[in-house]
């Protein structure tokens, strides 16, 4: 037998892979030669068998049965290419909605029977009768075959990036996303049927969104915002996917410790390309957790201006998802195209945390009934954002402001062929403030609360009856924004009155975790301060290293709240979260790169700080340019002291591949950096 691995794995796209396994893709033709060690005549009367899963059937379409014959149709059947001593060529191929998986091979005659082994079957964008071709070329190549990306983090006023491993052709990649499917809830309960069921990347979408996370399942990764990372990583050191789809089954399928969205996204997305699914990972930047489908969300803050951990709603700094493409034969085929899939646990779809497939046009549209989680999706792109002052001695809240544009903004993913962002907020919306947006919103609401009569909130925010504010507010970034130094900032207030105003203010500085979470209060002050008619006033902010060192978190952000008041008026909530650089880790390759010659890369990093930083860990992986990851300890550094580290890699793929580097030390838990290196044969 000869399964003519090379060849066929060239036709199907599937030459990158690490396994040495034929890996095919369904609906498209392939070669296999069979030597017999006699004699082979027509009588023989040859059939095939092939079956995947562990209950086949020909009823459920995970078995079939087909004879040699002279032409190949697209169901399962083989065809005789040639017949010269004794070797036969035949053609083979497989339906186009054929369950994808790892199938096993028989043949047999009236004489004989025999295994001829095994292969993978994927999903085939590359062909128009399946669900999820993708006729643009350029895209196919990103969005199937690209192996690294980046996923874009930070907040609206700060948008930054980490890159991302996604690693789907390494070694034993693809059979631990086939051991995905094999783990699910669904396979457990009814294997047969699950199995089945693998024809259609919808369905796969789904279960891939509820086994990336380990919530209800044993899936791949745990969860963990509390700031807190004891007995695993701080998601941020995270390079890419590969290192946790390999720990997950190293330790039998105990969840990996410790995800945040981006890593859910990052590992799903690596399941689903190798899969054959074309997707990609999106950021939302300041997305709505709505948990209770009204489409708003309340955020509470206390006379103090301390923000409030009440109620289960948030709005997150950044989200991040991904989208599949394929075809929605089950709600239409205007539906047809992206669709988001999120593995984040947030809340849970009948009865698990998983997420989608939602169609991301009938998100635009606020089409929430359809299938699957849609409500969900529109409010982390739509929600009003509901502010409530809320007093503890009187146990009294009362409503400060609404406002309807603030949620959903910059929604990104990297480009086709570059490193750039590229902004998809029109994919999901109508421009904020356009009429389609809000009769988008509207039609939203009605569907999800019918009886609801419309309380239109386009009136600047304010309810009826209430004054609109003598005074308004906001922060000023007034000095460089960096770990290790002081963090200044000018709260700006303006009169707009003709009237002399007193505000009484109280402000507040929280390091948070970026989805909201509170972790310390590292600053307050409260001040009086009296305005002449239309006078802009600034009052200085400063908050020194000392006081939030040991409470920032890996995401370096802080929330500085000012609750404003003027005698017989609403208070007035000005807000501001502002992340701090790290210092630069820099990379640099000191050698030409060729496939299989041994380079130098050299790490740089400075310590800022007027004190040692110790504990000092690098670790590096990059498909094609290393086996596994590597992990190098570094010295401790004295104050200001400059630190300069050499590795080696060994390219075994050319062209441009990317190598990434998490740097993590007592004072700084994770410092990234990313270098494009071209390899040439």
């Amino acid at each position: 037998m000869n399964w003519n691995v090379s060849s066929n794995r060239q036709m199907h796209h599937t030459d990158k892979f690490y396994t040495p396994e034929l890996i095919l893709r369904r609906g498209q033709p392939f070669n296999i030669s069979l030597t017999f060690n006699g004699n082979v005549g027509s009588e023989q009367n040859l059939a095939f068998e092939v079956s995947t899963g562990p209950y086949p059937s020909e009823s459920a379409r995970t078995r079939a049965v087909f004879p040699l014959s002279n032409g190949i149709s697209n169901s399962w059947s083989a065809a005789l290419q040639g017949n010269q001593n004794n070797t036969l060529t035949i053609t083979m191929s497989s339906p186009a909605n054929a369950p994808i998986g790892r199938y096993t091979m028989n043949v047999q005659s009236s004489t004989f029977s025999m295994n001829l082994g095994t292969f993978v079957l994927l999903f085939n964008p590359w062909l128009q009768a399946d669900g999820v071709f993708m006729s643009n070329a350029a895209e196919r190549e990103e969005y199937v075959q690209q192996d690294a990306g980046i996923i874009y983090v930070g907040s609206t006023n700060r948008i930054g990036m980490v890159g991302w491993n996604f690693g789907q052709f390494e070694q034993d990649i693809l059979n631990i996303c086939l051991t995905v499917l094999d783990r699910s809830l669904n396979f457990r309960r009814d294997a047969a049927t699950d199995v089945a069921r693998r024809n259609d990347p919808k369905y796969v979408g789904r279960v891939l969104s509820a086994m990336v996370n380990g919530n209800d399942d044993n899936g791949v990764l745990a969860g963990n915002w509390s700031g807190s990372y004891t007995g695993g990583l701080d998601p941020r050191n995270w390079n890419g996917s590969v290192e946790i789809l390999k720990e997950w089954k190293r330790s039998n399928f105990k969840p990996v410790r410790f995800g945040q969205c981006w890593v859910f996204a990052g590992t799903l997305n690596t399941v689903l390309r190798s899969l054959g699914i074309p997707s990609r990972v999106i950021t939302n930047f300041n997305s709505a957790h709505d948990t209770d489908r009204n489409l708003s969300v309340d955020v509470y803050y206390d006379p103090m201006g301390n923000p409030l951990d009440k109620g289960s709603d948030s709005v997150w700094n950044f989200h991040v998802w991904n989208e599949a493409w394929f075809a929605r034969t089950d709600v239409g085929p205007a539906y047809s195209g992206w669709q988001v899939l999120d593995a984040t646990p947030q809340e849970r779809s009948q009865g698990v945390f998983q997420c989608g497939p939602a169609s991301v046009i009938g998100v635009r549209e606020g089409d929430v009934d359809l299938d699957f989680d849609m409500p969900f999706v529109f409010a982390e792109v739509n929600a009003d954002r509901i502010t409530w002052i809320y007093d503890n001695r009187s146990n009294t809240q009362k409503k400060n402001s609404s406002d309807t544009y603030s949620v959903g903004k910059y929604i990104s993913t990297k480009a086709v062929g570059s490193n750039s962002r590229m902004d998809i907020t029109e994919k999901y919306k109508y421009p904020e403030g356009s009429p389609q947006e809000r009769q988008v919103f509207d039609k939203a609401l009605g569907k999800l609360k019918p009886n609801r009569l419309f309380n239109p909130t386009s009136s600047g925010g304010f309810e009826r009856g209430e004054r609109e504010p003598s005074i308004s507010g906001k922060f000023k970034v007034t000095g460089i924004l960096a770990v290790g130094q002081e963090v200044n900032l000018a709260l700006i207030l303006k009169n707009l009155t003709s009237d002399m105003k007193t505000v009484m203010v109280h402000m507040t500085a929280w390091t948070i975790v970026y989805n909201g979470t509170l972790v310390h209060e590292v600053w307050k002050d409260s001040v009086t301060i009296s305005m002449d008619p239309e006078e802009e006033t600034q009052y200085p902010v400063k908050i020194p290293y000392a006081e939030y060192e040991k409470h920032l978190k890996a995401d370096n952000m802080i929330r500085i709240t000012a609750v404003c008041k003027v005698p017989d008026e609403g208070e007035v909530v000005v807000g501001r979260d502002v992340i701090l650089d790290n210092p630069a880790l820099t990379l640099e390759v000191l050698d030409e790169a060729r496939v299989q010659k041994p380079v130098n890369v050299q790490m740089l990093f400075s310590n800022p700080l007027d004190e040692p930083v110790k504990n000092c860990v690098l670790m590096v992986e990059g498909s094609g340019l290393l086996r596994g990851n590597l992990k190098i300890d570094v010295p401790t550094l004295r104050p200001k002291e400059r630190s300069r580290v050499r590795f080696e890699i060994l390219p075994t793929r050319s062209g441009t591949k990317q190598l990434l580097a998490d740097f993590s030390c007592n004072k700084f838990p994770a410092i990234k950096a990313m270098l494009s290196i071209d390899v040439a044969e």
